[in-house]
């Protein structure tokens, strides 16, 4: 076996929302892999600090990654300042809690364009860019534990990770035979700024997760990060449509 297979040298990636929480645990783990990174996000103070940490390897942009019509033209200059993208991750994404009769029409559709429609427009036009370079990419979804089972208070939320999955299947089969892998990664409980708002102030929801998990803790943005760098690599060459729960044991329902 060459271990080298499992890290990223060589390889540029991209990363939505990389400037804090999961996306910034990702592009800390790529970096220390040896990817060199470019991370995006909205608050430039935000992804200057993340840069400040993860060292010259990293740079960022600041960009809305719901203004979809300029999307395109983001890659090309990607493509100009940084060559070929090797590696896409999806995490970028926005929370909204409350029940289904509280959830808007507004509400539930900027949830679905932040998650959902931006990642399709950036898979498609970061995949043709892997096409142009003929780079045999992978392209990461960050989905959620959502995907996969029922919790209270997030339809919007719960619809957008769901449809990632959906998304993840028709983007691989049209650019299998070109070499770029599609998968996803089902975060549990993390660590974030996102997770405390859903939390804070609901103590008896905090308890009712805490003992949903086996291990009874949390994880940290680097346990997504270490998968990422997995499903990154060379070492997941053959492994393709997966959705790789990263969860602690909760999905299994202790």
């Amino acid at each position: 076996m060459n271990i080298s297979q499992f890290g990223l040298k060589g390889k540029t990636a991209l990363i939505t929302g990389g400037g804090s929480g999961i996306g910034f645990g990702i592009a800390l783990a790529y970096v220390n892999a040896g990817a060199k990174v470019i991370i995006i996000g909205r608050t430039e103070v935000t992804l200057q600090n993340a840069i400040s940490e993860l060292g010259e390897n990293a740079s960022y942009y600041v960009f809305d990654i719901t203004n979809q019509s300029k999307i395109k033209e983001l890659i090309k200059e990607m493509g100009r300042s940084h060559g070929a993208i090797h590696i896409l991750v999806n995490n970028a994404g926005i929370h909204l809690k409350a029940p289904v009769s509280q959830t808007t029409d507004e509400g539930f559709l900027s949830v679905i364009q932040t998650h959902l429609l931006s990642a399709f427009t950036l898979s498609r036009e970061v995949m043709e860019s892997m096409k142009k370079y003929n780079v045999k990419g992978s392209i990461i979804m960050i989905s959620s534990m959502t995907g996969i089972m029922a919790m209270t208070q997030v339809v919007a939320y719960t619809s957008a990770k769901t449809a990632m999955l959906g998304l993840m299947r028709g983007l691989l089969a049209d650019y299998a035979l070109n070499g770029i892998r599609v998968n996803s990664i089902a975060p549990g409980w993390i660590e974030s700024k996102m997770l405390h708002k859903a939390l804070d102030g609901d103590a008896e929801r905090k308890n009712k997760i805490l003992n949903r998990i086996p291990f009874k803790n949390f994880g940290k943005p680097e346990d997504i990060g270490n998968a990422a760098i997995f499903l990154g690599s060379e070492a997941s060459a053959y492994i393709n449509g997966v959705l790789l729960p990263v969860d602690g044991g909760a999905a299994v329902g202790f």
